[in-house]
């Protein structure tokens, strides 16, 4: 009989952690050594989400090679398996869905958001008014990604803009004293830096008005940037033969560049 493909899977795994015929680098990994890579897995999932379902089934194989790693490390430790992780899920998952495991109702995907986190609190064992609402979001999340959700958080209890206009108007204020730093004849290092948070925190802000993940948003940023420096630096090499680019004149380049986004747009 064929195995199942889950349980095939947990085999390779435990083999590959076997002390005596594994592989060395498997054996070596702790929770702590594979933290990057659970990291850098998630980051791939994410992207290959734009890219189609069989780039995203190969992203999500690698995504779940992390779990079962972590899940064998605990089997090995007696700490847990992957059974009482699945378990765990299952009953988090009926538990935080009353209103599809139980009787109550619900009329909007906010409500069901709104009791998540009543029954996250009532998880927790802790009075509402003893917990500091922001220790739940996880301090190793990416810069962007952690303001947003700081945002998501202080903004049902009445701490947040009320418009887009208004967090606009913020982010102007908070450019204006990054400006006001950098035109002092001596500005400081750490004013300079403390100002530029400030201005990245109110933009990430303003994604999150706009209903946007920033994090997303700049990922999708940068990968515009490639595309079209990967043109530019074509462009270059057919304009100026045999030029390191950056013997280039810069207004030379920047008609380049320019060149390449018309052609992008006209596509």
């Amino acid at each position: 009989m064929q195995t199942n493909s889950l349980e095939r899977l947990r085999e390779i795994i435990a083999q590959l952690r076997d002390p005596k015929t594994g592989c060395p680098w498997d054996q070596a990994q702790t929770h702590a050594s594979l933290t990057p890579y659970v990291i850098e897995e998630a980051y791939e999932v994410a992207e290959a989400i734009s890219e189609g379902p069989k780039k995203l089934e190969e992203e999500l194989g690698d995504l779940l090679l992390q779990i079962y790693l972590h899940s064998q490390i605990g089997e090995e430790q007696n700490l847990f398996s992957i059974e009482s992780v699945a378990e765990k899920l299952c009953d988090k998952l009926i538990r935080r869905h009353p209103h599809v495991f139980a009787n109550v109702v619900v009329s909007s995907a906010q409500e069901v958001k709104k009791n998540w986190e009543k029954i996250k609190r009532e998880e927790r064992g802790k009075d509402v008014q003893e917990v500091a609402i922001l220790d739940s979001i996880p301090t190793h999340l990416p810069a962007l990604l952690e303001s947003s959700k700081i945002g998501e958080k202080v903004a049902p209890r009445n701490f947040d803009w009320d418009s887009v206009e208004e967090v606009l108007a913020k982010v102007q204020e908070e450019l204006d004293e990054l400006r006001a730093e950098l035109d002092q004849k001596k500005s400081s290092p750490e004013k300079t830096r403390e100002e530029l948070g400030d201005l990245l925190f109110s933009m990430s802000q303003l994604a999150r008005k706009l209903t946007f993940n920033p994090e997303i948003i700049l990922k999708e940023a940068n990968s515009k940037f490639r595309r079209r420096f990967a043109l530019l630096e074509q462009a270059a090499q057919k304009r100026f033969p045999g030029t390191a680019m950056e013997a280039i004149p810069r207004k030379d380049l920047e008609q380049l560049w320019d060149g390449v986004k018309r052609e992008e747009y006209k596509n």
